[in-house]
């Protein structure tokens, strides 16, 4: 879990409460879009730990219309924020036109949010342009006392998106994601030769490694898992990380030797 500072977290339970019970009201009054970016750029301002004056601005254009919100940092665009109606549920669709923005502008983060529900985006920069959503929270179920809400909180907020904290978060996701294990499977040889030594104990048989592969490929794995633009990254990771390791010699403890001293003559 990630360290969330004192402060942060203190300023994160004193304000979660008051605005539940706000966010709670304005939905049944079933108030407008307009009066949901309120709301939001107080959330924005008061839980989240921006200045709302100096930080939060409606003014980029987005093919010729205004996206809702955007948050800038030391005078650069950080995120954009698609605010619709408290009580409309949110679809992926509602974020297209921010991402595609996002994208022209080289910004990495969108956030979806109709004040209660809060989607953040991780824009992928291929053609066509695409998106991950990297996490979700509802601001009237959670809970800030505990870890893992609290943790999707810190990630929106000045602090912690001034540390990393998303781009963090997202490397953690990929480490673990169904595309990377599935990889790291197929394309790792201590791995399929482990398989391979463990059907040997098991069956007493001897089994190549081309077969162990094409089982994996066939019959185990989903196919959505090792297909796509996804799957192909993933598994370039791989490789080339096992490139790496094959490149670089080392002793039987598993250490990086050294170069070898050059011997002086006597």
């Amino acid at each position: 879990m990630m360290a969330v500072p004192k402060r942060v977290a203190e300023r994160i339970l004193g304000c979660c409460k008051a605005f539940q019970q706000i966010l709670t009201q304005q939905k049944s009054r079933d108030v407008s879009e307009a009066d949901t970016v309120t709301i939001v750029k107080d959330l924005l301002s008061d839980l989240f730990g921006y200045d709302k004056y100096a930080e939060l601005t409606s003014e980029h254009a987005i093919r010729g219309t205004y996206c809702d919100l955007a948050v800038k940092l030391d005078g650069k665009l950080a995120f954009l924020i698609e605010v619709k109606a408290i009580g409309l549920d949110l679809k992926d669709g509602h974020v297209k036109q921010a991402i595609d923005y996002a994208a022209n502008q080289g910004v990495e983060w969108v956030v979806l949010t109709n004040g209660i529900c809060w989607r953040l985006y991780h824009v992928l920069f291929k053609k066509p342009i695409d998106k991950v959503e990297l996490a979700s929270f509802d601001m009237l179920t959670l809970n800030p006392r505990n870890e893992a809400d609290m943790e999707r909180l810190y990630l929106l907020t000045r602090e912690g998106f001034t540390k990393s904290a998303l781009t963090d978060y997202r490397d953690k996701k990929e480490a673990t994601s169904r595309f990377m294990l599935a990889a790291i499977i197929l394309n790792s040889e201590s791995v399929v030769s482990s398989i391979r030594r463990e059907i040997r104990k098991m069956s007493d048989i001897l089994v190549d490694e081309e077969t162990i592969i094409k089982m994996l490929r066939e019959q185990v794995i989903k196919r959505d898992v090792i297909e796509g633009d996804s799957a192909e990254t993933a598994g370039r990771r791989v490789r080339s990380a096992s490139s790496e390791r094959k490149a670089k010699p080392e002793d039987a403890a598993g250490f990086v030797a050294a170069p070898a001293s050059p011997e002086v003559s006597a």
